[in-house]
């Protein structure tokens, strides 16, 4: 018989995942008070600057429970967040996670979430030191608050973009994209859950450790990571930054899979590139003459591909596609929100 969550209560869930944790995850000598008491305490290093974000995922909102092991649902909630405070030069310490679970939901799902969680985290010897949990109506959501730590006068802000500045981009974004609407397109075929693109919008890959790295280079002018999509987190760059960018199309870097999956959607492959995907890789801005110690940073770091897509100009808020006949484009800046309402899903 399937043990749930209304069988053991609140306090019974409570200590079986401080046990899990306890017994799996990694605990920190700076940590003085962990899970169990009123709230966590640690001991903040000198001369680091701390960074706390947090982020929820909602049932049929950011995931699809059917297509999805509650591991991999664990590890894709908590990439998110890492994710962000790696766009900031960082790296996580401590995770506070709060989650609405539906009465009938089984332990060993809720322990294979934390399972997934701790996948993430025992890589950056980060602990998970308190959290909450409530009852939720018709769907779960998992929301987490990440704490994590800089060098202080490190940290990589959107605000620092120049015109005449070189934009990069790691890997393929609007592989995500591609692989949700792969799913929702073949929603019966059994197989479409290993489909490498889905594979990415399930579990996506946030790269913390490269942007810690390119971060100790002080040669990044902006950093941002493309949770919303490129365009849309380019467009958050310029804003802050209050600049302008252009963009090479035939530089914008589209993997074979994409290739492969736009044309069997009937789809242009640069529509998913430049459109709504959380894809968590990362836009950076330098200066011309820093691009060379910033590939040699991202080379040492991790195998991760860099291109040069465009450049920083003084046209504030601006966005062009420069085609290869010598057109301009604008294109607008928009990324994921939560409250329009033409999203697919």
């Amino acid at each position: 018989m399937t043990e749930r969550v209304s069988d053991i209560g609140e306090f019974g869930l409570i200590r079986r995942i401080n046990d899990l944790v306890n017994r799996e995850g990694i605990q920190s000598e700076q940590v003085t008070l962990g899970i169990g008491d009123d709230t966590a305490a640690f001991l903040p290093r000198l001369g680091y600057e701390l960074l706390i974000t947090c982020d929820c995922i909602v049932e049929g909102r950011h995931y699809l429970p059917e297509y999805i092991h509650p591991s991999d649902l664990g590890r894709r909630a908590m990439v998110v967040n890492i994710s962000d405070i790696g766009a900031m030069g960082g790296k996580p310490l401590y995770a506070l996670i709060s989650l609405g679970l539906k009465a009938e939901t089984s332990v060993q799902y809720v322990e294979e979430i934390y399972r997934g969680f701790l996948l993430e985290l025992n890589p950056f010897g980060a602990s998970i030191i308190g959290g909450n949990i409530t009852k939720s109506g018709n769907g779960m959501f998992i929301d987490i608050t990440l704490v994590g730590e800089v060098e202080q006068g490190k940290a990589v802000r959107r605000s620092g973009a120049r015109p005449g500045d070189v934009i990069l981009v790691t890997g393929y974004p609007g592989q995500s994209a591609a692989g949700l609407q792969l799913l929702l397109h073949e929603p019966e075929d059994s197989k479409i859950k290993e489909h490498p693109l889905v594979r990415i919008y399930n579990i996506p890959s946030h790269r913390a450790k490269l942007g810690e790295a390119i971060a100790q280079t002080g040669c990044a002018s902006a950093m941002i990571d493309t949770s919303d999509g490129f365009l849309g987190d380019l467009g958050h760059i310029c804003e802050e930054s209050r600049v302008g960018a252009e963009l090479f199309k035939e530089r914008l870097p589209i993997s074979k899979p994409l290739q492969e999956a736009a044309l069997k959607l009937h789809r242009d492959p640069y529509d998913f590139f430049l459109g709504e995907s959380d894809d968590y890789e990362l836009i950076i801005t330098c200066r011309p003459q820093d691009v060379d110690r910033i590939r040699s940073s991202v080379s040492q770091c991790c195998p991760v591909s860099l291109a040069e897509v465009g450049r920083i100009t003084g046209d504030t808020g601006e966005i062009f596609l420069l085609l290869s006949d010598g057109t301009k484009q604008p294109v607008k800046p928009s990324g994921w929100d939560h409250f329009r309402k033409d999203h697919g899903q």
